[in-house]
């Protein structure tokens, strides 16, 4: 028995020792291994899948994307990994409504996640074609019912277009154009935006009011809003519009930018015919206009931009012709001026002069310089081909301004004045605009005489 207890004794040191310099050997030999003979694993190879997915969870998205860098088979095992449950729970964060997080600058938070993402999806899917790394991506986000066009039950007060906007943008940065082409489309057929779009360019203004709305969160969101470089941004407008003809160009630009009710978000159809509106409600229109007019914009001629402001002009009425002045001074001197030759150039010199008083009028409500509105009429002047043809311009300018007058003053008179007294107020507003616009004329030709 003493000699049993005695063997049992020395065997269970041996068997530690045993187990010790096996371990110890094993670190020994992958410390001295050559750095070419690692797998593309490196160190990681040593730990089971589920550990080397845990230490993911103590990495930001930021550092997994430098991370994928690192080799193909690490990238491999970090789209296992986005593809996991745990994964899935980590990545695709969806607090869209719950903007306020403590802490955090409105919806900030989660609008940096997606962008550390859109990088994430960008590194993991380098070498794959345009069309894998697009489906791979939206077998990801598929499930985020907020990055559907029609997915979300309350669009004004949620994050998830903005979110996908931000991620697509870093997504794209870089890309070619056709295969920003490719993204267009495929995102077409997700979302079946044509036909969305081609429902409410022929429906009469209004009568689908939360599809307009679903459409202009969609390419606001999505495609227009995020872009740092104007050229990027002419690209998707124009991918927007082109398809459509010039009528339905005019009518679709009025959903994504025109003027919308401060209660429910709708686009109000009527603002710019019941009466003058303020610059407000008139700065998207003109944004959009100036982007498709710039040299960025190569698809489009200044014909076509100055033909689609002609169409505008009417959706879904012909406006108030101070709302149209309106859009020509913050669309800028450019398109104002070849908006202007393109009247005088095809006839349509009284329409003009009715312009111009506008213009002038304009400039008095909203305190531009008055010499502005004069030295673009001069410049106008000089497109009329005789001496005659001008002249008579002039004439009309002076008509109107007397007509315009005259039909204000009978306003006034009439009695019919509201709370406000909107008919005086305009009319003195004429009166000084005419006034102005005239001591500006005499100062250009007393300046033009000293000379």
């Amino acid at each position: 028995m003493t000699s049993t207890a005695r063997t049992s004794y020395t065997l269970i040191p041996n068997q530690k020792y045993r187990r010790s310099n096996r371990h110890s050997r094993q670190h020994c030999d992958i410390m001295d291994t050559d750095p070419q003979s690692l797998s593309t694993l490196g160190y990681f190879k040593t730990l089971p899948l589920e550990i080397f997915q845990m230490l993911l969870n103590y990495l930001s998205v930021k550092d997994i994307s430098m991370l994928c860098m690192v080799s193909k088979t690490i990238s491999n095992r970090l789209i296992t990994y986005i593809s996991t449950p745990s994964g899935n729970r980590r990545l695709l964060l969806q607090d869209f409504h719950n903007i306020e997080l403590p802490g955090k600058r409105e919806g900030s938070y989660i609008l940096e996640h997606y962008k550390s993402l859109g990088l994430l999806l960008k590194r993991c899917t380098l070498l794959l074609p345009t069309k894998d790394r697009l489906k791979y991506i939206h077998k990801i986000l598929s499930e985020v019912s907020c990055f559907k066009l029609n997915g979300c039950p309350s669009p004004l007060h949620c994050l998830g277009l903005q979110c996908y906007g931000v991620f697509l943008q870093i997504l794209t940065a870089g890309w070619d154009e056709l295969e920003c082409h490719r993204v267009f489309n495929f995102l077409c057929e997700l979302s079946n935006l044509p036909r969305k779009v081609q429902t409410v360019v022929s429906s009469k203004p209004g009568s689908a009011r939360k599809l307009e709305l679903r459409v202009r969160l969609f390419c606001r969101s999505v495609l227009l809003n995020h872009w740092i470089h104007r050229s990027d941004s002419a690209f998707w407008l124009t991918r927007i519009l082109k398809p459509w003809p010039m009528v339905n160009q005019a009518r679709l630009l009025y959903i994504i930018f025109g003027p919308v009710s401060s209660l429910d978000g709708h686009v109000v159809w009527q603002k710019m015919i019941e009466g003058p509106t303020d610059e407000t409600s008139l700065k998207g229109l003109a944004d959009a206009i100036k982007l498709l007019y710039d040299t960025e914009a190569r698809e489009w001629t200044a014909d076509d931009v100055i033909s689609l402001v002609d169409e505008l002009s009417v959706v879904p009425r012909e406006w108030l012709m101070e709302n149209n002045a309106r859009l020509l001074i913050l669309s800028g001197n450019n398109i104002c001026f070849t908006f202007m030759a393109s009247k005088a150039v095809n006839g349509r010199a009284f329409e003009l002069a009715r312009l111009v008083v506008f213009l002038a009028l304009v400039c008095e409500k909203d305190l531009y310089c008055m010499d502005w509105a004069v030295k673009m009429m001069q410049k106008v002047c000089k497109v009329f081909s005789t001496p005659g043809e001008r002249n008579n311009f002039l004439q009309s300018v002076e008509n109107a301004f007397a007509h315009m007058i005259m039909d204000m003053l009978q306003a006034v008179l009439s009695g019919d004045r509201d709370e406000e007294d909107i008919s005086f107020l305009n009319l003195f507003h004429l009166i000084n605009a005419q006034a102005n616009f005239h001591k500006e004329i005499l100062y250009l030709t007393m300046r033009s005489n000293s000379v």
